[in-house]
């Protein structure tokens, strides 16, 4: 068998998403044949090695377990959090060991998707995917005609240009807005950040959909497996 690198291994096993099996390589908490690896780009034969974590074997899965979830506000999106607040895995109750795909921060409700399939995870997190996650924003204020043009077309936050957003009005009182907004990136607190730089302050945020997998009747804090047909979508 061809050589794999060993985050990708690791990915593939359900150990955990790339980018944290990488860092688990980094922390040198990763051995190959009884010897501590802990540089990245590190290559195994997934048929002659054996990769232990912290002295466990790890074994390459044959079924993966693929969860949707209704997040509620005041949950941080993380497998353990170092300030011991309420995570999406207090939500949980299955003995396999997933993780979420990509994140919602505490105060944002909604779809969020988690898995042991780390290859499929970080293909759908790579942007180059284009996959639309879609959100319901409440908003300080009116939108004006300038300001949808601005986000559709794209605006700067960060020193960076998000690339053009999906966007219409769903309804406008008296102060506030809701709002629809789809995007297919997945910067750190976007949205907000995105209504922020037109003058709009987010009260409330749920994000729909991610894709064609939308929340249908689910309840905050519910959890559903994916059904043949969500889990073919993702895949293809």
């Amino acid at each position: 068998m061809a050589l794999e690198r060993l985050h990708k291994y690791l990915a593939r096993c359900g150990i955990a998403s790339r980018r944290k099996a990488e860092e688990l390589i980094l922390q040198g908490q990763v051995k190959v044949n009884g010897i501590v690896v802990n540089e990245l780009g590190s290559k195994i034969d997934p048929e002659q090695d054996t990769v232990t974590i912290k002295g466990k074997k790890v074994n390459e899965k044959e079924k993966y377990t693929y969860i949707k979830l209704y997040k509620p506000e005041g949950y941080v999106t993380t497998v353990k959090d170092q300030f011991n607040r309420k995570t999406v895995m207090d939500l949980i109750n299955i003995k396999e060991r997933i993780f979420p795909i990509g994140r919602l921060d505490y105060n944002t409700s909604g779809l969020l998707l988690l898995t042991d399939d780390g290859n499929l995870a970080n293909k759908l997190m790579h942007p180059k995917y284009r996959i639309y996650k879609t959100y319901e924003a409440e908003i300080s204020g009116r939108v004006s005609k300038d300001s949808l043009d601005l986000l559709r077309s794209g605006v700067i936050i960060d020193g960076y240009k998000t690339a053009p957003a999906r966007v219409k009005i769903l309804k406008e009182f008296q102060n506030t807005s809701i709002v629809q907004i789809s995007i297919h990136e997945g910067k750190n607190r976007q949205v907000r950040k995105m209504f922020e730089t037109v003058g709009h302050k987010v009260i409330k945020l749920k994000r729909i959909s991610f894709g064609n997998i939308d929340l249908s009747n689910m309840k905050p804090g519910e959890w559903k497996y994916l059904t043949h047909h969500e889990i073919k979508y993702l895949k293809e």
